[in-house]
């Protein structure tokens, strides 16, 4: 991961806590003012929705996205897309160019 990527992350993990900022535990329907559910970081939110769409699987796909903010989602998914490339080009011995454009059905560069 590059440093400033590295930066921008631990920036954002302090700004928003492990909790995945103010959009997670939404307050239930019933304005008790307790949360409905247990909160969800951004990173749990991103590994359910990313293998809910893998499993092809709505309910779990909707469920995963009300956890957290589009926004937190967002950079969730796209953390865990440059962790996934990073390992398996480091075990393809690979850069991670190559990698992703395989991932892609890209022609190489």
């Amino acid at each position: 991961m590059s440093n400033r990527l590295r930066t921008f992350f631990n920036f954002f993990r302090s700004s928003f806590g492990s909790a995945g900022g103010p959009a997670s535990g939404r307050e239930s329907a019933g304005g008790s003012g307790r949360p409905s559910t247990r909160q969800h970081n951004i990173f749990e939110a991103a590994a359910a929705y990313v293998a809910a769409c893998a499993d092809d699987d709505q309910d779990r796909i909707d469920e995963a996205a009300g956890w957290v903010s589009p926004e937190a989602l967002s950079f969730g998914v796209s953390e865990l897309a440059c962790r996934a490339v990073i390992a398996l080009a480091r075990e393809r011995d690979e850069s991670p160019q190559t990698v992703a454009r395989s991932l892609l059905g890209l022609p190489a560069a």
